[in-house]
């Protein structure tokens, strides 16, 4: 028996969860996408084609990246 690594209970396994694995990159995956979605779009150029609504959306989650 072991300690999980990620939720710091026990582990029958000797492992880290599966489910605890799992989680922490489907966190990860997901912070990286919030991090390089600007970078993705090149808003530089397109800012002028999108919408209001899709412009709010993405500037909402620049600041949002920028405030963690």
């Amino acid at each position: 028996m072991k300690i999980c690594n990620i939720c710091h209970r026990i582990s029958a396994t000797g492992e880290d969860h599966i489910d605890c694995v799992q989680k922490r990159n489907i966190e990860l995956n997901d912070e990286n996408m919030k991090n390089s979605i600007q970078e993705k779009l090149n808003l530089s150029k397109m800012d002028k084609e999108l919408g209001v609504e899709v412009r709010a959306l993405l500037e909402h989650l620049s600041r949002e990246k920028e405030s963690n």
